[in-house]
């Protein structure tokens, strides 16, 4: 007999089945779906119909819907078991109406069992190099880092208000040699400099695919309302993360700038990025989601 104390048992065979849906489904949605255990069945909220043949022959249904437009969102009411939204907030603004919508659709019928939100390492904001564990308070300077701030109490606010578990990962810089854009090869190959040693800054990298192995991790296994860092053990300077990527693929190292003409000579995003300096700590990743990185350092990952 099916058993009264499971939030599926009770439920005929056919909807038993593990279903989880994907807000935001790019590359690392992908491969998500990949990683997933067999028997779940996977649905992508999609705003682009260009997409759907795309998702389908990725064995994933898609669903249309626009988190700016709420009232597309109200049949994903209760049809998911689990939710990875992986959906970025608007370009502009303070806050991340997008995830409220998100949140407030969820909450119409029966709670998923699981909600994982994949957040920015931007929220510590500058750490002055030093090492940054979850416990760390944050401290958002860009605009880009406090709507991901306000879109992670909508998340929390989630999980306090319902039965669902929510969790929160925090994701720093995204590589992969097989990810568009994954790598610094182009901007090696156009000479873009880095910034001299003594101005340089700490920055933290995960592969995409063992991102995507962590979001499937934190899905069953994380804590409710509980932050995880998700990065590799490297300790680089951005610099020399350039250096050693030239090195790997055979180009010339980029030159150095001091801070002071770099601001003339860089894009301002890429600027922004060079302002904050932290090391994250990944014990969480390892303890609580016990995720064995494949790529535990950037030489490994940029050789995958």
């Amino acid at each position: 007999m099916p058993s009264n104390t499971s939030s599926l048992g009770a439920l005929p065979a056919r909807f038993r089945r593990q279903r989880l849906l994907i807000v935001g489904c790019g590359d690392v949605g992908l491969r998500v779906a990949q990683a997933l255990p067999s028997g779940v069945r996977v649905l992508a909220l999609t705003s682009s119909s260009q997409r759907v043949a795309e998702l389908r022959a990725q064995g994933i249904t898609p669903l249309l819907g626009d988190l700016d437009q709420p009232r597309t969102l109200r049949r994903l009411a209760g049809l998911a078991t689990r939710v990875l939204h992986l959906a970025p907030p608007p370009s502009q603004g303070w806050t991340d109406p997008r995830t409220r919508h998100l949140a407030q659709a969820l909450r119409r019928r029966s709670a998923a069992a699981a909600l994982v939100y994949g957040s920015t390492s931007g929220v510590y904001g500058d750490c002055q190099g030093d090492v940054v564990d979850e416990t760390r308070a944050v401290n958002a300077h860009t605009p880009r880092a406090i709507r991901r701030v306000d879109a992670e109490r909508a998340v929390r606010f989630l999980g306090r208000g319902s039965a669902t578990r929510t969790s929160i990962l925090r994701i720093p810089g995204i590589y992969a040699p097989n990810r568009g854009g994954g790598t610094p090869r182009e901007r090696l190959l156009k000479g873009v400099p880095v910034l001299q040693a003594q101005d340089d800054v700490y920055t933290n990298h995960i592969h995409a695919d063992d991102l995507a192995r962590a979001c499937v991790a934190a899905l069953w296994r994380g804590r409710p309302q509980r932050v995880c860092n998700v990065n590799d053990d490297s300790d680089l300077k951005m610099g020399d993360y350039f250096d050693l990527a030239a090195d790997l693929f055979g180009l010339a190292r980029p030159a150095r700038v001091p801070r002071s003409t770099a601001q003339g000579e860089l894009p301002l995003l890429l600027l922004s990025f060079m302002s904050e300096s932290r090391r994250m700590d990944n014990t969480r990743l390892k303890r609580e989601l016990r995720l064995r990185l494949r790529f535990p350092t950037a030489e490994t990952g940029l050789l995958s």
